[in-house]
């Protein structure tokens, strides 16, 4: 299977790092853990699932849900693969092969439920991979027989430059990245779904209280701008917030396999982004 390679603009200000400084913002809810409901239906069939349940026959729907999934993992393998020594260039080709022998060559297929969360999967996998590269010769570099897949918006290396030095494994680092990613994702997805519904305005004013930073201007001050009053406002934070955990535990539903691992999951989360 061919894997473009996709370039996406980031236009979203929000630094999803910004997160930690208040976290009680992910863990908060708006709804009780039992039986949410995931994008207006009942928990029923995630991406993982969808790959756990269709990856022996191969099925294209199996193979969309995973290069989905994936989208989210690149840069922590990127930076799983430079924390474990190997250099900016050799990082990007071996993570690119990776993802391209993995959605090629349906390594899902070998899933089974017990592996539970589809990031300990991939990162096994990926351990897996590394292990064995001295095995074989890599003359498969970016141009050559493996497809680009890259999804990340950035330059990898210049975003790993930023990552701690010191202090921190590779296992750890790429548990950290994950959680980052995975939150920039929730509001990257939050901010478009608020332009379509032309409330792009809102989101810009607003955001800040998503990340727990001091806002520069009041609510009085803000409702002044957005034509809208203080009371207004607080209401439109709340909504912002309650949409956004809403979101979260939804992309996290994506890589567990029943719905009472998400809240194990998104505390296991919290934890990454606490320590």
């Amino acid at each position: 299977m061919r894997v473009a390679q996709r370039r996406v603009v980031e236009p979203i200000s929000i630094d999803p790092r910004q997160t930690m400084s208040r976290r009680e913002h992910i863990s908060r809810s708006e709804t009780p853990p039992a039986r949410r409901q995931w994008g207006g239906g009942e928990f029923n069939t995630t991406h993982w699932s969808v790959v756990l349940l269709a990856g022996q026959d191969g099925s294209l729907e199996a193979a969309d849900a995973l290069e989905k999934l994936c989208r989210t993992y690149w840069y922590p393998l990127y930076v799983y693969c430079r924390r474990q020594g190997y250099g900016p260039p050799d990082g990007e080709d071996l993570t690119q092969q990776f993802f391209s022998v993995f959605l090629a060559k349906s390594s899902f297929a070998v899933a089974t439920p017990d592996r539970g969360r589809f990031r300990n999967f991939l990162l096994a996998s990926f351990r897996h991979f590394l292990a064995n590269e001295h095995h074989r010769n890599r003359t498969a570099k970016r141009g050559g027989k493996f497809s680009i897949v890259s999804w990340d918006e950035i330059e990898p290396e210049a975003r790993y430059q930023s990552e701690p030095m010191v202090g921190v494994t590779p296992e750890k680092l790429y548990e950290q990245t994950w959680a980052v990613t995975l939150l920039g994702k929730v509001a990257k997805d939050l901010q478009s779904e608020y332009v379509a519904s032309g409330k792009g305005r809102i989101f810009d004013a607003l955001h800040v209280y998503l990340t727990g930073d001091k806002a520069d201007l009041t609510y009085e001050e803000i409702g002044a701008t957005l034509q809208m009053g203080e009371s207004a406002v607080k209401m439109a934070v709340s909504r912002l917030r309650q949409r956004y955990g809403l979101m979260l535990r939804h992309e996290i539903a994506h890589t567990v396999t029943d719905p009472a691992s998400v809240e194990d999951e998104l505390r296991h989360l919290v934890g990454v982004l606490s320590s």
